[in-house]
């Protein structure tokens, strides 16, 4: 297995690098994203993903190793081939990619030119619990931020505040910023209303 690559950048194109390494060149299929980071200096480093078929033998290159994992669990799901795993990454930051799959995004994933409603499902339903186990991201803030919630409601309703009335604020004012405090949500609560 072909893991990483340092060499001399030989040529750049939005779809493939060449790079040569001790007089061998070799052909990197990119995406958009490694080709936008890709810088025009004569010595890389390249991490690369080899795709082995029973007529290819392809290999494919990412500037960053984030990008690589996102684009190895693509691939790991059914009817997603490597040219899909690209495109989206070409379309969507690999960040993006993943945080579409944990929140479940299914019109984000979807809006990816080639991958229609049902592979956006399947891609979401086999790599969620992957993506939130591996990158330790969605549950764990969604549960602090309900725990904020209850307890800037609380104080609320301490001070004199219906529940009712209460909530319809506090929702609104944690869909606009989710990783605020329980001191910053009843603060912003009590200037609407």
């Amino acid at each position: 297995m072909i893991t990483h690559l340092r060499g001399k950048l030989v040529e750049k194109n939005p779809t493939y690098a060449i790079v040569e390494c001790n007089g061998v060149g070799y052909f990197l299929n990119i995406s958009l994203h490694t080709f936008s980071l890709l810088q025009d200096e004569e010595n890389i480093f390249i991490y690369t993903d080899l795709l082995v078929k029973e007529d290819s033998h392809t290999l494919f290159g990412f500037a960053e190793r984030a990008e690589r994992e996102v684009f190895r669990l693509l691939i790991s799901v059914s009817g997603v081939g490597a040219s899909t795993a690209r495109t989206m990454l070409s379309s969507l930051s690999p960040s993006d990619v993943r945080d579409a799959i944990a929140n479940g995004d299914v019109p984000t994933i979807q809006s990816v030119k080639g991958i229609g409603a049902k592979t956006a499902q399947r891609v979401i339903l086999d790599l969620k619990d992957k993506i939130l186990k591996v990158y330790d991201i969605g549950e764990v803030s969604q549960q602090s931020n309900n725990t904020n919630k209850e307890e800037a409601l609380s104080a609320l309703e301490v001070l004199g505040f219906t529940r009712k009335q209460s909530e319809k604020v506090v929702d609104k004012v944690v869909s606009q910023d989710t990783s605020l405090s329980v001191e910053n949500i009843i603060k912003l609560a009590l200037k609407n209303l």
